[in-house]
């Protein structure tokens, strides 16, 4: 794919979305210049020097004409958004606090990091003409709905994350509407794949649950269905988000497959007996509290206006996710 920016923000760009972005980036414009801005706690300074040369910024200043800098910083600093989307062509903005249960636990946290910490690089990006940002959203703003999930459903959010994530597309709809920041914001379904070792998604935890030889806990029926989309057709949604003309829009970026998490670990066992020789062990546990029961998308918005089409199956994503943790991940 060709890239026509240059100069990329990446919040959260220590993380596995992040990380995996950053490779294609670099695969596709080895001479861009990549900022990112994490706090690393969901990711190191390590992971992204798996990826290439890091240049750690003691001071924030303007974005160098080519190669990866990391700026340590919390997405709740104002100041430092705002100093570090200086010169910046876009912003893909990724970090957050992550899932429904953390959002249970501490909601005005994940309302700080995913609302606040939103508005604070919209705001940076408008302040420095920074043309284009790209917003990583989720499924959870529309709670509970009758699926396929489209992007004209009535959002009533089910848990704190689901709230604020809808928040953050109303901003980036809002500064969109205002100010002429031409904002995306991607639904990104239930995402795995290599590099996924800091995952708590259930994918990355039953494998390294498997290699620890720990059992597998299927809360509730196991029978909640999902929409397992791989991190390679995540990140080209990214990246075409970026190149894309239209402003103020919500797609949802899945695979339009409805699978029971019960039915993904079935096929996730044969795979590792098969790869590894490991027998998976399965308990049951009670449901989770603001547990959505069905959840799948409709992409025709995505295919028809962005151009974008996942490309990978799930059954060849979980094996060579399996692969990789056998090669990698066991730690």
């Amino acid at each position: 794919m060709v890239i026509k920016h240059k100069k990329w923000l990446v919040t959260g760009g220590c993380g596995f979305v992040g990380g995996s972005l950053i490779r294609k980036l670099l695969a596709a414009e080895p001479g861009c210049s990549i900022r990112v801005v994490d706090n690393l706690s969901g990711g190191t300074l390590e992971d992204l020097e798996q990826i290439t040369e890091v240049h750690v910024a003691g001071t924030i200043g303007t974005m160098a004409e080519s190669g990866v800098e990391l700026v340590k910083a919390d997405i709740r600093d104002a100041e430092a958004a705002m100093q570090a989307a200086a010169g910046a062509d876009v912003i893909v903005h990724l970090a957050a606090n992550t899932g429904v249960q953390p959002s249970l636990k501490k909601p005005v946290m994940d309302m700080e990091c995913n609302v606040i910490g939103t508005v604070n690089y919209l705001e940076a990006a408008r302040h420095n003409s920074v043309q284009d940002f790209v917003f990583a959203s989720s499924s959870a703003p529309i709670g509970t709905a009758e699926p396929p999930i489209t992007e004209t459903a009535a959002c009533r959010p089910i848990s704190p994350y689901g709230a604020s994530k809808l928040a953050g597309e109303a901003y980036c709809s809002a500064y969109y509407g205002s100010y002429g920041l031409k904002t995306v914001a991607l639904r990104f379904s239930n995402v795995y794949g290599p590099f996924s070792v800091r995952k708590g998604s259930v994918v990355a935890l039953f494998i390294r649950q498997a290699l620890a030889g720990e059992a597998w806990t299927l809360n509730g029926d196991g029978r909640q269905t999902r929409d397992f989309i791989h991190i390679d057709d995540i990140v080209s949604a990214l990246m075409t988000a970026a190149e894309s003309p239209y402003g103020g829009e919500i797609y949802q970026i899945s695979t339009q497959v409805e699978t029971s998490v019960a039915d993904m670990a079935d096929m996730l066992s044969d795979i590792l007996e098969k790869e590894a020789g490991l027998k998976a062990r399965t308990v049951f546990g009670p449901p989770l509290n603001a547990d959505v029961r069905r959840s799948w998308a409709d992409i025709t918005k995505a295919r028809t206006r962005l151009g974008w089409e996942p490309g990978r199956d799930l059954r060849e994503g979980l094996e060579e996710t399996v692969r990789w943790f056998l090669q990698h991940g066991k730690g």
